[in-house]
């Protein structure tokens, strides 16, 4: 699979033309809605086997090599060049495809109101044969123990018809807002608690829930033992069953990281006595900040190779959206950034007659344009590009895999790219 970014001057027939597909091809792949009004700076995922990789200054064989993860001798046999040949710029090499490493996909899945769109089913339709866990958000867990449902609509029997994991997502949402009483009432009352399993146990049954994913938030630093005995009595419950049990956890960079989000969860502690763990690895860019990447990599990166520190890798699951931010400027204390899809976003670009520009720093795509108001705006969102780099990261740390928040903003190119990249576990 390439990766290719529209230069000027190029259209989809000279980019078809270059790497012998059709232009039908491209425009399928990557669900183009204007082929013939491409914008400068869109990356497009190029359906082919392999990829091309154009040298750069100061590149040789062996770095080229490390790069995609196959040995040197291999790129010089397919390429008939010899292994010790100086490389010249601008050599145009091919590279075969590397062998792929399993992986496991987790969604959520937000309906809104008491019942689920069209739409969102049939993003989550083309979304499931990608995944490993399909995660409805959420059951709400009361102070009393009962379990306030969400809209399900056809999501069990996609799950069923895809091989997915149907996951029980359990909050410490009221009002909208995860609420840190809810949750202490809820961790220091085992009678609360037991009525808590049972209600789960007989809506898991019935339902047909094989996962039970606990994403409490915004925990009091004097609940964290408190959250951690909990999950090791609700693993015990649940195992018995045969199910999983999952958690979600804010993105930390040590134990001893201060603030309400993240004094509750103990990585260690917490990870060692669940099945796998969502780091949720997004939000540095939020809709109630100045503009910037949702998940920058660096900070990314940093966050994972704390989590990998403190539980096993293979249990650790990197959480990515699936949309960004149209950000109005200058920035104000108090206003709220609009969500796009990364289709959205180059819907954006191409009706403003802008370029999208791409930050190597963040691995992330962005844009200005300035609306018709005269009002300016900043736009940063996901595309093949950034998703791949993280990929490369999952695969570099030796995660478990990817969890995405969340189905129903359209982005069919990281569908492709997860097929290019892993072999999806199916359990």
């Amino acid at each position: 699979m390439q990766i290719h970014v529209v230069r000027p001057g190029e259209s989809i027939y000279s980019i078809a033309q270059a790497y012998n597909v059709s232009a039908n091809q491209i425009i399928t792949s990557n669900v183009l809605q204007a082929p013939n009004q491409l914008v400068i700076g869109q990356a497009l995922v190029i359906p082919i086997t392999g990829r091309y990789h154009w040298v750069q200054a100061g590149e040789s064989l062996y770095s080229i090599g490390r790069m995609f993860g196959i040995s040197p001798q291999e790129i010089a046999n397919v390429n008939n060049i010899s292994i010790d040949e100086p490389l010249s710029e601008g050599l145009r090499l091919y590279i075969p495809p590397s062998p792929k490493r399993s992986a496991e996909f987790n969604a959520y899945v937000e309906p809104r109101g008491s019942t689920v769109s069209e739409t969102l089913e049939e993003e989550t339709r083309i979304a499931a044969p990608h995944l490993t866990y399909l995660s409805p958000f959420s059951y709400q867990v009361l102070a009393t123990g009962e379990l306030r449902a969400p809209a399900l609509g056809s999501f069990p029997q996609i799950a069923s018809e895809n091989g997915n994991v149907l996951v029980m997502v359990l909050t410490n949402l009221e009002s909208g807002a995860f609420s840190s009483e809810l949750a202490s009432t809820i961790l220091n009352n085992v009678d609360v608690q037991n009525t808590l399993f049972d209600n789960i146990t007989e809506t898991a049954r019935r339902v047909g829930f094989r996962d039970i994913h606990f994403d409490f938030e915004n925990l009091k630093a004097s609940d964290r033992n408190a959250y951690t005995e909990f999950l090791r009595r609700a693993r015990e419950r649940f195992s018995r069953n045969g199910w999983q049990v999952s958690i979600a956890l804010a993105p930390k960079t040590s134990a001893t990281q201060k603030g309400s989000w993240y004094e509750g969860h103990d990585y260690k502690a917490q990870g060692a006595v669940v099945d796998w763990v969502l780091i949720m690895t997004y939000e540095w860019g939020y809709s109630g900040g100045p503009a910037q990447a949702v998940s920058p990599i660096g900070p990314v990166r940093r966050v994972l190779t704390y989590a990998i520190s403190e539980i096993p890798a293979r249990k650790v699951m990197m959480g990515q959206n699936l949309y960004g931010y149209d950000w109005t400027l200058p920035f104000v204390q108090g206003s709220v950034a609009k969500a796009v899809s990364p289709q959205q976003a180059i819907t954006l670009a191409r009706q403003n007659n802008v370029n999208i520009k791409y930050d190597y720093s963040a691995q992330a795509p962005f844009f200005r344009y300035t609306d018709e108001d005269g009002q300016q705006h900043e736009v940063w969102f996901e595309d093949a590009r950034s998703i791949q780099a993280k990929f490369n990261l999952v695969k570099e740390l030796d995660l478990r895999g990817v969890s995405y928040w969340k189905l129903g903003l359209s982005f069919p190119q990281n569908w492709l790219l997860i097929q290019d990249n892993f072999t999806v576990t199916k359990l």
